[in-house]
């Protein structure tokens, strides 16, 4: 059977794609359709609106943690006097190995069950989160945050997976919007709620309130997720795996997709992990609470991701993504200016280009990927955070060379590439009409 798709539109960095979703089969290790009543859960039962709020918990735990280091840069640079680029490690760490964990824990949960991994991913995640505070020196605090890193991995496919399994068709794309709505609010709020903590009592009374944030969020998950029903387990095969996980990569489609998704997300990782230490020194000085607060931007993708297929249907996907790096471009030239207006005006541009490039390239993956869609978009997942943590990473090095220029640069390059990555996509298309139409 071949895997149908569901498309949930991520409304934030922090939204791991937006996924398809396989139909239950057993070549995935989960159930067979029903073939009397169906039993999956449906809006209206007291199951799904459990499974529902368990799994929105999920995401503000994911992602608080995952990104609770982002909004305390400056303080955590000054508090071990390291570098921006040093102190990036915080963040690079973390989305870096979840990159690198994202598709070997998905397989995991084929055989060990969605709840189960789901569960120990969390404890260990909020487990090292009460860690992190106590860190003596940068070396742990990053080695901690690799570790929660890998350990959030096994969350958000697993999510997906589980939802294809216990919910009915036509209730899917509710259920994974409210799970991805979780990711988003979990990233934006712990960013906004860690820089006021921050401003009243410290960078680690900030991290631990976002790990007793995440304690509460696990606790009611693990309470409120229903028993699985319709999971079968099915034994691992790496070399299958490796065969979809080849197919996939060898696609020149699918890898240009890729690594505009990396590329993106370098120019959106890059601009908001070095925007806290530009807003903190002058000519701003701004407080760390209003620095956090400016994560409230995100709030601009809500509306961007909605619109993204209205942009595709009226540009085409070329012509949505030309626009996004368009939008990005801008908004980075903007934020060169000495008016914080202005510069809040240009973040803005760069959350909706970041946006609409994002939602269309990874929609993409789901309707290239004509088998192992789970594994395409898990790819696609990888390579967006892998462009996450580089660009997190060169975006401060290039502040500690040249200041917030040497950062907007560093973007501006990667615009450049998808612009170059689309055009090489719009002349193979064009070959290959040519092609049919000579044949």
């Amino acid at each position: 059977m071949k895997p149908a798709s569901s498309q949930a539109s991520g409304s934030g960095p922090d939204a791991l794609a937006p996924a398809t979703v396989p139909d239950p089969s057993p070549a995935h290790g989960q159930a067979d359709r029903p073939q009397g009543p169906d039993t999956r859960l449906a809006p209206g039962d007291a199951g799904y609106r459990r499974m529902s709020f368990a799994l929105f918990l999920a995401g503000v735990a994911t992602f608080a943690l995952l990104y609770s280091t982002q909004a305390l840069l400056p303080l955590i640079s000054a508090e071990f006097g390291v570098t921006e680029s040093a102190a990036s490690w915080s963040v690079s760490a973390a989305t870096g190995a979840l990159a690198l964990c994202v598709l070997p824990l998905s397989a995991l949960s084929e055989r060990y069950g969605r709840r189960t991994l789901m569960t120990v991913s969390l404890v260990v995640a909020v487990a090292v989160g009460l860690l992190v505070p106590f860190a003596p020196n940068l070396p742990v605090l990053v080695a901690l945050r690799a570790v929660q890193g890998a350990a959030l991995a096994g969350l958000p496919a697993t999510a997906m997976a589980f939802l294809a399994e216990e919910v009915r068709p036509r209730a899917l794309v509710a259920a994974i919007g409210l799970f991805v709505a979780g990711n988003s609010i979990g990233g934006m709020s712990g960013r906004v709620v860690g820089g006021w903590s921050a401003q009243l009592w410290g960078w680690r009374a900030a991290l631990a309130v976002i790990g007793l944030l995440a304690v509460v969020c696990a606790l009611a998950f693990r309470a409120l997720l229903p028993a699985p029903r319709h999971f079968r387990p099915a034994p691992l095969d790496p070399r299958s795996l490796a065969r979809t996980v080849r197919g996939h990569l060898a696609n020149p489609l699918l890898r240009r997709l890729y690594a505009i998704g990396a590329l993106f997300m370098a120019v959106f990782g890059a601009s908001y992990t070095v925007i806290g230490y530009r807003l903190s020194e002058a000519p701003f000085s701004l407080p760390q609470g209003v620095v956090g607060s400016v994560f409230l931007i995100y709030l601009v993708g809500t509306g961007t991701s909605a619109t993204a297929g209205r942009m595709v249907a009226r540009l085409g996907r070329r012509g949505a993504l030309y626009l996004g790096g368009t939008t990005a471009a801008t908004g980075l030239l903007l934020t060169l200016a000495g008016s914080l207006p202005l510069v809040l005006l240009g973040l803005v541009l760069i959350t909706a280009g970041f946006f609409t490039g994002h939602a269309v390239a990874s929609s993409a993956v789901s309707r290239t990927a004509t088998e192992g869609r789970a594994q395409a978009s898990a790819l696609y997942t990888s390579a967006y955070y892998i462009g996450s943590s580089a660009g997190s990473t060169l975006g401060a090095i290039a502040y500690r060379s040249d200041g917030w220029a040497g950062t907007v640069c560093l973007g501006l390059l990667a615009v450049l590439g998808v612009v170059a990555i689309t055009a090489l996509g719009t002349r193979a298309a064009r070959a290959q009409q040519l092609r049919a139409a000579r044949a």
